[in-house]
């Protein structure tokens, strides 16, 4: 299986400034996630896109090399992922190259590990669409989730008649740690329109994505936690 792991690093993040080389626990974001590309592909097969010279620097002082500057059209505010993945798959047959599979690691899920996705990609077949990694949630839409309905009012977002969370459908979101992707289908179709997703599911405490300080602060307690546990 020919595979493309491809890491999306875009240099100018509004969240937390810089989060993709800000240093965690000592060493750059993207340090967790690319030793997580190396446990499971060989270095020619990892490609991180990014705009910036500095995520360059680092990915380099890394001991790898990134194959090409992402234009800077594909890393604005409203850019997406997908014309992201478009963009490499495109580069990548240019070179002689054609993936059978897309594994994209967001840099922002410093929790996930080789493991968790050698174990995503032993659910991938090629008649599916995609496989992605989640995590069970707490929020249920059967018992603690609500709309404002016409009159201005609280209700349920999906009626039913549970007593207690743990007897309601399971519920999951997406944690953002592992997007395996059939490319013949995307030749196809806009990963929106994908039906035949298979999901992995994560341990609510891998499936942290940082998005905000607050989730920085988080993740450098659980590393502390971690690595000084008994």
């Amino acid at each position: 299986m020919n595979d493309l792991v491809l890491i999306p690093a875009r240099g100018n993040s509004k969240g937390i400034p810089g989060k993709n080389i800000k240093p965690l626990n000592g060493r750059p974001l993207i340090f967790y996630t690319l030793d997580a590309a190396c446990e499971i592909a060989d270095s020619r097969s990892i490609c991180v896109s990014t705009d910036s010279d500095e995520i360059i620097a680092r990915v380099r002082e890394y001991g790898l090399e990134v194959p090409f500057k992402r234009p800077a059209e594909l890393a604005t505010d409203t850019a997406g992922s997908e014309e992201v993945i478009r963009h490499a798959i495109e580069f990548y047959q240019k070179i002689g190259t054609r993936p059978d599979r897309i594994i994209l690691l967001q840099p922002t899920s410093p929790f996930r590990t080789g493991s968790h996705v050698q174990q995503a990609l032993a659910l991938y077949e090629d008649k599916l669409d995609m496989v992605l990694s989640v995590n069970e949630t707490k929020a249920n839409p059967y018992f603690n989730l609500f709309e404002e309905n016409e009159q201005g009012l609280l209700a349920p977002s999906k009626p039913a008649n549970f007593n207690r969370r743990q007897d309601c459908p399971a519920v999951y979101e997406l944690n953002g740690a592992i997007y395996i992707i059939n490319p013949a289908r995307l030749r196809h179709r806009p990963i929106a329109q994908f039906t035949r997703i298979r999901k992995y599911v994560m341990p609510e405490e891998d499936s942290l994505d940082l998005d905000t300080p607050l989730d920085w602060v988080y993740a450098e307690a659980i590393l502390h936690y971690k690595l000084t546990r008994p």
